[in-house]
């Protein structure tokens, strides 16, 4: 296949693809799988699952998996037709409309800085058990004292992957691609590890702990507030789609990569679940509710093995950051060339040096760090900031699914039937219903407003424990306002981006 043809979609959206195919199949595999991140999802809010759910919150992993494989099955179809910068806001576009895109490309350029910064916190749940040196702030004791002492590490890695990302793509991908590497094999000799050291037969996973007694006896009210530990871990996915006008041959990849990365963080994470409570010594330990698995890897491998493992995970967080951060670059980019965003010529440029929009990496670097500052009083900023970012990412995956449900119910979706080209045929229709469905469940779960998750210590207030609905509606209605009332009249495609070709179809032809 010639590289002209690769871009043979791309000239749709009338776009000449200004970055530089240089990604081969495992690196989108890598960067799907890095923003996953097993090791970094299922430990950093282990303790949660743990402390509302017990043993049993394990089930939420695999509900969440085949929810969000209904999602991931639809978007490879869509990959497989689109692979582009900045995915959703693109596929909700073509599908949806302007106006729905933009709206898709806000809420997911939101999420994915909310994500850099919640992601980046996972570094207090595992440094400084690596070294105590890592607390800087007091001495961990405190709620507090942890939450500030997390904003600081998480700074210093906002700068690493800001530097990476503005250095180029190939840089990224290298140092993406070893981390992955290294992730997968710890993933696996971990299993292994725990599974030698197992006290626990695999039953346990049906032990609630007595969970449900803080909830009038309800184990589903216990058990839907636990899930959220796993809905954090699934998705992010689409990113190897995001990457397709900087990868080779990324029709048949990008779906490829997408369902690889849902699939073998499934299995992984799952395994990891499992033989992790299976080897957990006391689940009445308060460093359980804590720390979580982090604390199991001391306690049943002894400090020195345990520290090897958490020395992986700290690895696998850095790529995971890496990973949203280049995710977060290509929304804005995708966006800022449609003259889609406040200084788009500025936010769409591609540096000739390093081929790679450089603006967009330092900017949402600095909106990260901004995000950690201004919390940086919370001690519940660990769950709060990572459940606004679940919120806005399920969110901006359903005003794809929806659109997309709309045009097949018209019979204007029509996915290309060439041979390696993934479809879902007859079963399209109803992957994507469930899809859909699945999608409006989990929002109203994740944004139901519970004292557990938004405001879980003091002081109390109702905005705090409402916070999800506040910000997700401010970001809604008050960027869609200014997107309406401002930005809507610039919109177009800018011309040093503009494609040559007069090739251009219908949204969904």
């Amino acid at each position: 296949m010639s590289a002209p043809n690769y871009d043979a979609e791309l000239n749709e959206f009338g776009y000449t693809n200004k970055l530089k195919r240089s990604l081969g199949g495992f690196h989108t595999f890598a960067a799907g799988i890095s923003y996953i991140s097993v090791l970094t999802g299922t430990f950093q809010l282990s303790y949660f699952g743990l402390s509302f759910g017990g043993p049993a919150y394990w089930w939420s992993w695999p509900i969440v998996f085949l929810g969000q494989l209904l999602v991931a099955l639809s978007f490879a179809e869509l990959a497989s037709r689109y692979p582009i910068a900045g995915s959703v806001y693109n596929w909700a576009k073509k599908l949806g409309g302007q106006h729905v895109g933009w709206l898709a490309g806000w809420m997911m350029l939101l999420a994915s800085i909310v994500s850099i910064s919640a992601t980046a916190l996972a570094y207090q749940n595992t440094l400084p058990q690596i070294w105590s040196g890592f607390q800087v702030i007091g001495d961990g004791s405190s709620s507090t004292d942890a939450a500030v002492n997390g904003i600081l590490l998480a700074l210093v890695l906002i700068l690493f992957t800001t530097l990476v990302n503005a250095f180029g793509v190939k840089l990224m991908a290298r140092i993406n691609s070893g981390g992955v590497f290294i992730e997968l094999v710890a993933a696996v000799l971990l299993i292994v590890a725990l599974a030698l050291v197992a006290v626990n037969p695999p039953t346990v996973v049906f032990d609630t702990n007595g969970t449900e007694s803080a909830f009038g006896g309800s184990y589903l009210s216990a058990f839907l507030i636990a899930g959220i530990a796993s809905s954090y871990v699934m998705y992010g996915f689409d990113t190897a789609a995001s990457l397709g006008e900087e990868s080779i041959n990324p029709h048949r990849n990008a779906p490829k990569a997408i369902l690889r990365a849902l699939i073998a963080s499934f299995i992984l994470g799952g395994l990891i679940l499992l033989f992790g409570m299976m080897a957990t010594r006391d689940f009445s330990a308060p460093e359980l509710a804590s720390s979580g698995l982090q604390f199991v890897l001391n306690d049943a491998l002894g400090p020195f093995v345990g520290r090897l493992f958490l020395l992986a995970i700290f690895v696998a967080i850095t790529v995971c950051v890496l990973a949203v951060h280049t995710a977060a670059i290509r929304i804005a980019f995708a966006m800022a060339r449609d003259n889609a965003l406040p200084a788009g010529k500025l936010l769409a440029r591609v540096s000739p040096r390093f081929q790679t929009p450089v603006i967009p990496a330092v900017v949402i670097g600095v909106l990260a760090v901004a995000l950690l500052v201004v919390n940086i009083g919370q001690p519940q900023i660990f769950t709060a900031i990572t459940s606004l970012a679940i919120i806005l990412i399920y969110i901006s995956y359903l005003l794809v699914t929806v659109p997309m449900l709309i045009a097949r119910l018209r019979g204007k979706w029509k996915p290309v039937k060439e041979e390696g080209r993934f479809s879902l045929g007859k079963l399209g229709l109803p992957v994507n219903v469930l899809a859909v469905l699945w999608g409006l469940g989990m929002t109203i779960n994740l944004a139901w407003p519970r004292r557990e998750v938004y405001n879980a210590e003091p002081p109390y207030h109702w905005y705090l424990q409402y916070s999800s609905m506040l910000f997700v509606g401010v970001a809604a209605v008050g960027g869609f306002a200014y997107y309406w009332f401002v930005q809507r009249h610039k919109v177009g495609v800018l011309a040093e981006h503009a494609s040559t070709s007069d090739n251009e179809t219908s949204p969904v032809a």
